[in-house]
């Protein structure tokens, strides 16, 4: 699949494991320079907290100009009941997965604008179409993305600027380290295809929405998600 030119540049959050890095090899198996941003720092990633809006401000303008965004980071955060969460936990989990989202796209969106062409993709969840049990956060978080994603789109419809969003269901990636064994179990009870995703199905269909061959779909939501909720 042609994806791009080999002129174009992308931003990958979260790109140094998991989705995040099977994103940034498929594009860069496209022709597309590829940057990976990620709290962690590790491989060849730049560190940038995505919960700072100058981090990523100072981080986009490092690599200007971007054609392509996917927002990748996140985090599952504690399973618990929502009253029982720890302190400040919800709020952490929105930062990074729906604010963090918010100022990336903040970052790049005035020079895709500019250049009247422009490809941002969210990494959204099924538990922001379903709401998982005790992972109101994260629900909430992902719910968030699948809205601002919808909002942005039809913002910059007309210049050239496609913004979607994927809600994977179970992907084998370090997250599942951050959930319960219980948890883990509910979720995978509602799949029928009866198994966990893998980075690369995922990517494979990132790379599309990133691409001139995604020409005509904006504000979408595309499940990912084993046939657990096609909708």
């Amino acid at each position: 699949m042609d994806v791009t030119d080999t002129t174009r540049s992308a931003i990958v959050t979260g790109g140094a494991s998991g989705i995040g890095a099977a994103v940034a090899q498929g594009l860069r198996e496209a022709g597309v320079r590829v940057h990976t941003f990620d709290v962690s720092g590790r491989g060849e990633a730049a560190q940038v907290d995505v919960t700072s809006e100058e981090a990523c401000r100072r981080a986009v303008a490092r690599h200007e100009p971007i054609d392509i965004l996917v927002n990748s980071a996140g985090v599952a955060g504690v399973n618990a009941p929502s009253w029982k969460l720890p302190d400040g936990e919800f709020e952490r989990v929105i930062a990074v997965n729906l604010v963090g989202t918010y100022y990336m796209c903040r970052a790049v969106i005035p020079g895709m604008v500019a250049r009247g062409w422009g490809r941002i993709v969210n990494i959204a969840s099924i538990a922001g179409k379903e709401g998982n049990p005790n992972a109101s956060a994260y629900s909430a978080s992902k719910a968030g993305v699948i809205g601002l994603t919808k909002s942005l789109a039809k913002e910059v419809a007309d210049a050239g600027v496609l913004v979607n969003c994927v809600t994977p269901a179970v992907i084998e990636t370090p997250m599942l380290g951050q959930v319960s064994e219980e948890h883990l179990k509910y979720m995978l009870s509602k799949i029928p295809m009866g198994r966990v995703g893998q980075p690369e199905e995922v990517a494979a269909l990132v790379c599309w929405l990133a691409s001139d061959e995604c020409s005509f779909s904006t504000g979408a939501v595309f499940d990912i998600s084993g046939g657990r909720a096609t909708y």
